[in-house]
Formats: C-alpha cells, structure tokens, sequence
C-alpha cells in the first residue's frame, strides 16, 4: 500500500509530521480529520516496486490516453459483470492493449493484485494514469461489491470531460489561428517588406508622413533588435514558467483565467460543471464529505477553486451544512444553491448536482457555439486595423512619390 508523508496541525496548534499508508491522500485526510487534526500537506513517498516505471515516465513521457481510459472502464465494467476475476479482466486488457505503457501498468497492476494487494491500492501506484479520483472511487467501489457500477460512472464522467475538452478545443481553433496569421504577416512585413519600402522612400528623399515615419521607426527596432526581441520572449516564458510552478503563482493564474474577457466565463462553467458532477459521483458512492471535497478540490483543475473548496471542507468540519459551506465559498449561481438545499434535505444531492453540472454544461454548451460569434467582431477590427496602417503608411506615400517622379 502506498505511504504518504503529512503534516497537520493537532487540536493545541502543534504541527504533526509523520508518515501512514493508505489508499489515497484522501484516506488520509479523512484518517487525520477523525483523529482530531487538521491536515495541511500530503505527499505521496516513493514507492520501492514502482520507482523503476516512475524513471520511465520521468525520461520518456508515455502517455494513456482519454479514449483509452475511457474504454478501459467499460471493458472493466463488462468484465466484471460477466464475472471473471479482477486479475484475469486486468491481464486480459493488458494483452490486448495497443498502448505499450499503459500494458505494462496494467500488467503491474495484475502483479500487485496477484500477492493479494487490493485494486485501488495497484491502481494508485500509477497516478499519471489513475488520477486520485479514479482510485477513490474504485476503492469505494470495491468496498461496497459494485465495483461494476463504478467502472461504468467513471468511464461516463471521463467521457464527458473529453467531450468539454473538445469543443473547447474546437471553439477556439479558429480565433487562435487567426491570432497566429495576424502575428506572422505582421513579422514579415516589419523585417522583409517595410525595408523594401523604406529604401525606395530614401532614394526619393521625399518627406513621409508620420504614419510612414512610425512603421519605418518599428521595422528597424525589428531588423536591428530581433536578438534582443527574441531573448526577452524567452525570458518572459521562463519567467512565468517558474511563477506558475509556484503555489501563489497557480492559484493567481488559475483566478485570472476566470476573469479573461469573452472566454473566462465559459472556464468558470467548465470547472463548476467539473466540481458537481465529480462532487456527485463522490456522493453516490458514500464517500466521507470531508473526505470527498478533498477528493474533488483535486479532481477540478483549479487551484483558485480547489482552495475554496478545501475552504468548504474546513467549514464542515466545523459544523456547518453543505449549503452554507457553498453560499460562503461564492461560486455558485442561486438556482444551483437551491438545488443543493433541496437535495441536502430530501438525501438526494447526488442526482440534484447532477443536475445542476448539467445546467452549468448547457451553458457552457451555449457560450461555445457564440464564442466564434463574439470574438469574429475583435478579429475583423485587429486585421482592418493592419490594413489601415498599412494603407495609410506605404500606399500614401508612393502615391506622393509618383508625384514626386513627374
């Protein structure tokens, strides 16, 4: 079983550290919770019989992909509906995997159920293919003998997720490939085009206007620059690389992405939708609260939103209701906080969060098939806005020169 090292706080203040095994960090959340403490950090140590496959990861980045996970899931959940042993399910889909790595892990994990270790604990030896939640729930799953029921809530939660990936992906396509064009014709008209230009204005020695005057001063920061340019772009990457591995650095970032004009409401959707359904699944399957909104906060992709999160879990922990909790973190629309004060009093919050990511997933559905719509008007003004530079600066002026020729 895997170790985790801690530290929390006990009921004097005192920082606790220590080490304990346990499914999930979330199991030992829970486990420090009902002693008393308040957990502040739990790490995952390295597990001896996996750190050779860890190394791989590290050096080559294999990677199991959405529709292999996903499909995994449902080969489980047919399998173990069908009755056959959980080893032999897992080494069958080893066997038939086309995926080189994700065969090995499957075969790893088969290995670790073999010397009689249960399957969430084989399954979370591998975190860059079964992320904490996968493991929470099949160990819940796994528990309650509807282990089959679970394979198939997770392959449909992983589904939808890849499906709101997609038409993100899809919906911004086309403005980032406007951006990228926009961006190139401006590089090459500043170091190969204005140049051109600029050369035949001094042969003439005509007097140009500003406009001219300011893209010839730009083209010649670009020609002479271009180093200088190029390190400084490189700089700002690294820089902000390094801010975002910071935990300040990410919770800012993740908040600032909310707040992006045209595009950070349909991201506040996508995570909240993220956070019910997940929040839901985590409901259904009877997991602890406290230690399902600390299965969650993790399961958002959010930091900005996972510590509110946490922030509810805390305020749980001291008594409070669910609908509190979520009226105090301030992320929820009304019609969603009445749903959740409904379901909390008739026990029927999972289907009502259910509900309620739905509503959120219509809305994000919506402002996906409108984002083209909205950012169509930004783009026609910046790519008018580039000819009527270009208008203003190189065509004036050659039609002056020709004067000037006469």
């Amino acid at each position: 079983m895997p170790v985790f090292a801690y530290n929390a706080k006990n009921s004097s203040g005192q920082m606790i550290t220590g080490q304990r095994e346990a499914v999930s960090a979330g199991s030992v959340a829970a486990e420090l919770s009902s002693s008393g403490m308040v957990p502040l950090k739990i790490e995952l140590q390295a597990d001896p019989q996996t750190t050779g496959m860890k190394k791989q990861v590290l050096l080559f980045r294999p990677k199991v992909t959405t529709n292999e996970l996903i499909v995994f899931s449902h080969q489980m959940a047919s399998l173990t509906k069908a009755g056959i042993s959980i080893v032999r399910a897992v080494r069958t889909l080893s066997e038939s995997s086309k995926n080189e790595y994700f065969a090995k892990v499957l075969d790893d994990v088969a290995a670790h159920l073999e010397t009689g270790v249960d399957i969430a604990s084989s399954m979370d030896k591998h975190p860059d293919v079964f992320n904490e939640l996968y493991v929470s729930l099949v160990h819940v799953g796994e528990n309650t003998g509807q282990l089959e029921e679970t394979f198939r809530q997770i392959a449909s939660y992983i589904a939808m997720e890849h499906e709101t990936r997609k038409s993100i992906k899809a919906a911004t396509r086309y403005p980032m490939f406007v951006m990228i064009a926009i961006a190139v014709a401006i590089i090459v008209l500043n170091i190969f085009v204005i140049p051109a230009f600029s050369g035949v204005f001094a042969k003439y020695g005509a007097e140009l206007p500003w406009q001219t005057r300011a893209i010839v001063g730009v083209s010649d920061l670009f020609v002479t620059y271009w180093p200088v340019g190029l390190f400084l772009i490189f700089v700002s990457v690294l820089s902000f690389r390094r801010w975002l591995r910071t935990d300040a650095g990410r919770i800012q970032w993740d908040y600032y992405k909310m707040k992006f004009p045209v595009v950070g409401s349909v991201f506040e959707r996508v995570y909240l939708a993220r956070f019910c359904h997940s929040f839901a699944i985590i409901s259904r399957a009877g997991v602890p609260l406290n230690q399902g909104l600390a299965i969650v906060s993790r399961a958002i992709g959010n930091e900005y939103m996972a510590q509110k999160v946490m922030g509810m879990r805390s305020a749980i922990e001291r008594g409070e209701n669910i609908t509190q909790t979520a009226r105090s973190a301030d992320m929820f629309s009304p019609i969603v906080l009445q749903m959740m004060a409904v379901g909390e009093e008739t026990g029927t919050i999972d289907e009502l969060l259910d509900q309620a990511a739905s509503f959120y997933e219509e809305e994000v559905s919506y402002e996906l098939k409108n984002l083209t719509d909205a950012i169509e008007p930004i783009l026609i003004t910046a790519i008018a806005g580039l000819v009527l530079v270009m208008a203003l600066g190189v065509f004036l002026p050659l039609w002056d020169l020709s004067s000037v020729a006469r």
